[in-house]
């Protein structure tokens, strides 16, 4: 046997079986997929042994995709987990002979509960096809395993076959990426679409700020105690006139100029690039990257300072800028 020939006929199988599978769906996918996005309740997941695995995923996927969703163990449900179940719920029963004994033995209950029944199987003449209101079937193709038994092909094809309905109907309901944000805070596309610069800014005490003409005294040790990179200079109303960097101080040194008789005014940079409060922390970063800088002052709808932002707090979040 050859071992890399062996597994490319195994990916040979499954690909065969998943391109049968997509060149069969009809009329019976586009109503259950209508069926899901219409649905008022939840979309129940059940399967047993490999195809409790998949259900798994596929439960996930709808969930992650928008659907309310949760796997059911068939014989968990047997034993009282059947009360999840309402009547406006969908269950997808997957079972590729459509007579796994732990499935068909809670088929009489769903339907006395009047929870609508998905098959996703391969014999449509089996108890479990015989009793749903819709049927996927898997077209004719074999298992990839050198036994043609094992669970192979058929485990695939219902995880395309999952990810098909859950990615058809999240479209359906115009799913977008604010939406996956949302169900995905810990992600990073989630933090990017969901942490805002007011989230992560330097506010209150810990902002460094100095007054329109103090000397550059005042702000070099207001800058040093706050632990920043700059120090905003404002007016009167707290409005920003210019930042003092520490990078403007090295070039002040390196001159050898008497920074004690200086005012802040003299060396501050007017007109520094800004961001408000209110925008998300990826765009602070997208800003960062552009301008070459490290940090920002931040303002808010009255044009006050009221904090500084910093590039290394944004990456601490897990956010970067690519899409």
């Amino acid at each position: 046997m050859s071992i890399l020939g062996e597994a490319r006929r195994v990916f040979d199988s499954e690909i065969d079986a998943i391109e049968k599978l997509r060149d069969s769906l009809n009329g019976e996918f586009e109503e259950v997929c209508e069926m899901i996005c219409n649905c008022e309740g939840k979309v129940i997941v059940t399967g047993m042994g490999k195809s409790g695995h998949i259900a798994r995923k596929m439960a996930a996927t709808f969930a992650s995709l928008g659907t309310s969703s949760f796997f059911l163990h068939p014989a968990e449900a047997l034993h009282g987990d059947l009360g999840m179940i309402e009547r406006k719920d969908i269950v997808i029963a997957i079972s590729y002979s459509g007579e796994s004994q732990e499935i068909t033995n809670i088929l009489s209950n769903i339907k006395i509960i009047g929870a609508k029944i998905i098959a996703i199987t391969g014999n449509e003449d089996s108890t479990l096809a015989v009793n749903s209101e819709y049927i996927l079937k898997f077209p004719k193709f074999e298992e990839a395993c050198a036994l043609k038994l094992a669970p192979t092909s058929s485990t695939t094809c219902s995880l395309v076959l999952g990810d098909a309905l859950a990615v058809v109907v999240s479209e359906m309901k115009n799913f977008k990426k604010n939406n996956f944000a949302l169900f995905h805070p810990a992600g990073s596309l989630g933090k990017k679409l969901l942490i805002k610069v007011n989230d992560i800014m330097f506010k209150d005490a810990k902002n460094a700020v100095i007054n329109s003409g103090a000397t550059l005294q005042s702000a070099i040790v207001e800058m040093c105690k706050k632990e920043l990179s700059l120090v905003n200079v404002v007016d009167e109303e707290n409005k920003l006139v210019g930042i003092m960097t520490d990078g403007d101080l090295r070039r002040l040194l390196q001159k050898g100029v008497d920074i004690y008789g200086l005012n802040v005014n003299d060396v501050m940079t007017k007109s520094p690039k800004y961001i408000q409060e209110n925008l998300m922390a990826v765009d602070a970063l997208k800003i960062m990257n552009e301008k070459n800088i490290t940090a920002m002052p931040v303002i808010n709808s009255d044009n006050k300072v009221v904090g500084t932002i910093r590039i290394q707090e944004i990456l601490n979040e897990g956010i970067y800028n690519e899409d």
